[in-house]
């Protein structure tokens, strides 16, 4: 009676063995970065010490920002010529860039988070397909946060579904 128990328990085993080995679907990193630091195809740099998107060191009027649909992140055509007055920037510069992903206040905190950092990806390969260092672009994600318009309603949600560009002095 032991025998079928113990083959039925070995092959759990086996089953529960097959899964761990199978590939996650993540890329690998160059550089020791983390698995989550490597988005479609193109590395992102190392984050620089003491940067951060709201740093008095990060200049965020420079470029107007790019809007987006409701529940989007596709980048309008309407949107591109804000991308290539960036590249054109950034082809020539030595700077570093962060792009910032924001939403409206529609969504969970956690629907817009990921939405926002899609959006600023987004931006972020298009500049790269520009001729930008990828290298050189730092992605980041405020969600819902830091809105550029506080009302409620279509006009101040427009407003807020963006990507912004901080440029690292």
């Amino acid at each position: 009676m032991k025998t079928p128990r113990l083959f039925l328990m070995l092959a759990v085993c086996a089953v529960a063995a097959s899964f761990s080995g199978c590939a996650n679907g993540k890329k690998p990193t160059s550089g020791g970065g983390s698995d989550a630091d490597y988005v479609n195809g193109t590395p992102l740099p190392e984050r620089q010490e003491g940067v951060s998107f709201t740093s008095s060191n990060v200049d965020r009027d420079r470029f107007p920002p790019v809007h987006f649909a409701f529940d989007s992140f596709a980048i309008g055509g309407g949107e591109r010529g804000k991308i290539e007055q960036v590249a054109q920037f950034m082809r020539s510069a030595s700077n570093t860039l962060i792009v910032a992903g924001f939403t409206d206040e529609r969504g969970t905190p956690e629907y817009n988070r990921g939405l926002g950092e899609r959006r600023a990806q987004s931006v972020r390969e298009a500049l790269i397909r520009a001729g930008v260092d990828g290298s050189k672009i730092q992605t980041v994600s405020f969600g819902a946060e830091m809105p550029a318009d506080s009302g409620s309603g279509e006009g101040a949600w427009a407003k807020n579904r963006r990507a912004e560009f901080g440029v690292v002095r």
